[in-house]
């Protein structure tokens, strides 16, 4: 597996992570412990450095499986996790990153992921009671103390991460980034790249829609998130095949799968930027690690431009309370 490099201060990755939200959270039933523990090993098995997870994933059984699985390769590995829901009676309720509410939840994610530190902290959501400064003061804090390593900001817009960097330099940006939503490069890479900071896509796959294994027929189980997204809308993914035909015309013509195509495409966007694609099949985890080893020449990806360029995607990514969430 290649490796890759998250901001300025060398944060040395695997080219691909690991996202291990789906095997625990928003995807229908959670996976078997044993079968989750068994997931994540095989990945670090076959090169994967790089993990992250999140106090809301469960909320925090995501956590503690993905501690279990790596406490044997603790030293080996870095792992990535995020703060900044509110939780009541183990349940989720908004935004919380008041600086003492941040210190207590760090204190529960480094038992359930059985370690000493955290490798990268994101700040999973922006939080507009809280100013950024004071975040990133915090977080500042526990480096210092030897409890995180690395600070990380998720779905923040340009002036945010100015803001927070000032305080603390951000090693990386989680955000969504795929073939069928490229919005941060209207201005986020842009300032990630000139100031340093890596960049963390999620659902790269576009929570499985590029793999071009979904179409308007199929059927998500009750407890699927997908269910709640408006891109997801039966008529939404019927307009948005277009752009899934053309990423498997590629895929076909190189002699790979779409996902793969989807893959290499953000592999070749910056060198650093490190896709963390999620799975529950091993074989899929296998097909997605391929994609390191895909090479798209500037004629393909002269192709795929031309085939984003023409065809507006349908279907806002979020539900308006959710969106409503995202700073920008």
């Amino acid at each position: 597996m290649h490796t890759r490099t998250l901001g300025a201060d060398g944060l040395e990755v695997s080219a691909l992570g690991y996202g291990c939200m789906g095997l625990s959270h928003g995807y229908g039933t959670a996976a078997d412990r044993e079968y989750a523990i068994g997931m994540i090993r095989a990945a670090v098995e076959r090169g994967v450095t790089f993990f992250d997870t999140a106090q809301v994933y469960g909320p925090f059984t995501n956590e503690d499986v993905v501690g279990e699985a790596l406490a044997p390769f603790r030293d080996d590995v870095v792992i990535a996790t995020k703060f900044g829901f509110n939780f009541e009676n183990g349940e989720s309720r908004g935004l919380n990153s008041r600086p003492d509410y941040i210190r207590r939840m760090t204190e529960d994610s480094l038992r359930r992921l059985r370690t000493d530190r955290i490798d990268l902290y994101f700040q999973h959501r922006v939080d507009p009671e809280v100013p950024i400064e004071d975040v990133a003061g915090t977080v500042r804090d526990l480096i210092a103390e030897g409890k995180v390593k690395h600070f990380g900001l998720s779905e923040a817009g340009v002036r945010t991460i100015r803001r927070a960097h000032a305080v603390q330099p951000v090693t990386a940006l989680q955000s969504e980034y795929s073939l069928w939503w490229r919005e941060p490069e209207e201005q986020i890479l842009t300032v990630l790249e000139e100031l340093g900071i890596g960049f963390v896509p999620f659902s790269p796959l576009g929570r499985g829609f590029l793999t071009g294994t979904i179409d308007e027929s199929t059927a998500f189980l009750d407890s699927d998130f997908r269910n709640t997204l408006p891109r997801f809308d039966a008529e939404n993914r019927k307009a948005n095949r277009y752009l899934v035909e053309t990423v498997t015309g590629l895929a076909d013509r190189k002699g790979v799968t779409s996902a793969q195509i989807a893959l290499a495409w953000l592999l070749a966007r910056k060198p650093w930027i490190v896709p963390i694609p999620g799975t529950t099949k091993l074989h899929r985890l296998e097909e997605n690690l391929g994609a390191a080893d895909v090479e798209l020449t500037s004629a393909d990806l002269a192709k795929i431009d031309a085939a984003l360029d023409a065809v507006a995607v349908h279907g806002l990514r979020y539900a308006e309370g959710a969106q409503r969430m995202i700073d920008r």
